[in-house]
C-alpha cells in the first residue's frame, strides 16, 4: 500500500505501528455519506475522467489498470487496487483497453464532514481485493454498470425497486469504510493517525471525550486529564480546535446521540447515557446543532 499526500496532508511512516484501535473506531463509526453518484464503467482508453474536487471520490479497479499522477509523480493501479481522494486536489484518471472501474463520488454527512480533514489528498491501498475481499466483492458489483445499461432510458426506472437508493448509500458507506480501514491497517497511516493535533496532552483529552461522552465533563475535569491548569488547557484547547471544551463535548454528544437515533434507541435512553439531566435539555441542545429535535431528526432521516 501507499500513501500519497503532497502539500500540508500528513506523510506515512515507514514502519510506523498501527494507530490504535480504539481512535480509528471512533472515526469509522462517524462515517456516514450522501451519494452523489456510483457507476462502473469500461473507458474508452482515451478518455480521461476527471474526480470531482470538494467530494470524496474512490476509484476500484475490478479489471484492468488506471493510471492517474500525484502532483508531478505518476501512479498506476492494478485489478484490486483501490484509490481514495477527498477532493482536495485535482484528479482524473485514464485506463488500459479492456478496464472496468467503479467510481464512487460521495459527500460526507455534515456531522461527518471532519473526516475528510484526518485523511491525505490521496490514500492508494494496494491490493485492496486481498485486505478487504467482502468490501471488494461489493465494490464489483455496486453502483449502475453503466457497460450494460439499456438503449430505452425507461428500461432502467422500470427495473429499480424501492429501497435502491438507501441500498446503494449503504453499499457506498461500508466500501469506504473498508478502503479507510485498510489503508489505515497495512501500514500507509502516519504514527499516531488519526490524530487531530500534535499535542499529546490534548490528544490524551479528546480520546477521553470520545471514549466517555456521557461523562460530567467540566474544565477542571478536562484539564486534569491533559495534566494541564485550567487556564492554560482552555487556551491551548481553543487555539487548536477553534471551539471551547465545552463546545466540543456537546459536539460529541450530538453525534453520538445521531448515531443511537438511527439504531433506534429511546430518546430519554440517549438523554440519560449522554449526561443530559433531563430529556428536556438534551432536546434543546440537540435542536441548537441540528435544527431539529431528536424525534423530527430521526423521522427525517428514515424518510
Amino acid at each position: 500500500m501507499t500513501l500519497l499526500a503532497p502539500g500540508p496532508s500528513p506523510a506515512a511512516v515507514p514502519g510506523a505501528a498501527a494507530p490504535s484501535g480504539g481512535a480509528v473506531e471512533a472515526l469509522l463509526s462517524a462515517i456516514d455519506v450522501q451519494l452523489r453518484r456510483q457507476v462502473r464503467i469500461a473507458p474508452d482508453p482515451a478518455e480521461t475522467i476527471a474526480l470531482d474536487r470538494d467530494a470524496l471520490s474512490i476509484v476500484y479497479v475490478i479489471d484492468g489498470a488506471v493510471h492517474t499522477r500525484c502532483g508531478d509523480k505518476p501512479l498506476s493501479l492494478a485489478q484490486g487496487d483501490a484509490l481514495l481522494t477527498p477532493g482536495r486536489v485535482p484528479m482524473s484518471v485514464k485506463t488500459d483497453p479492456g478496464t472496468r472501474i467503479l467510481v464512487s463520488t460521495l459527500t460526507l454527512v455534515p456531522h461527518a464532514r471532519h473526516i475528510a480533514d484526518a485523511l491525505p489528498d490521496v490514500a492508494l491501498v494496494r491490493d485492496f481485493a486481498h485486505h478487504e475481499p467482502a468490501a471488494a466483492a461489493l465494490a464489483s458489483q455496486a453502483g449502475l454498470d453503466m457497460t450494460t445499461l439499456p438503449v430505452d432510458p425507461s428500461a432502467i426506472q422500470e427495473a429499480s425497486r424501492d429501497g435502491d437508493a438507501v441500498v446503494c448509500r449503504m453499499m457506498a458507506n461500508t466500501v469506504l469504510v473498508s478502503v479507510i480501514r485498510a489503508w489505515a491497517a497495512h501500514g500507509c497511516a502516519p504514527a499516531g493517525w488519526p490524530a487531530r493535533t500534535s499535542d499529546p496532552f490534548l490528544e490524551r483529552v479528546i480520546e477521553a471525550i470520545h471514549a466517555a461522552p456521557g461523562n460530567d465533563w467540566s474544565v477542571e475535569g478536562l484539564a486534569s486529564v491533559g495534566a494541564m491548569s485550567r487556564t492554560v488547557f482552555a487556551e491551548r484547547f481553543r487555539a487548536a480546535f477553534g471551539v471551547s471544551p465545552a463546545s466540543y463535548v456537546t459536539e460529541v454528544r450530538i453525534r453520538a446521540a445521531q448515531d443511537r437515533l438511527v439504531l433506534g434507541c429511546l430518546v430519554s435512553e440517549i438523554s440519560r447515557d449522554l449526561g443530559y439531566s433531563s430529556d428536556e435539555g438534551f432536546s434543546r441542545a440537540f435542536r441548537r446543532r441540528t435544527g431539529q429535535t431528536p424525534t423530527a431528526w430521526r423521522e427525517a432521516r428514515t424518510a
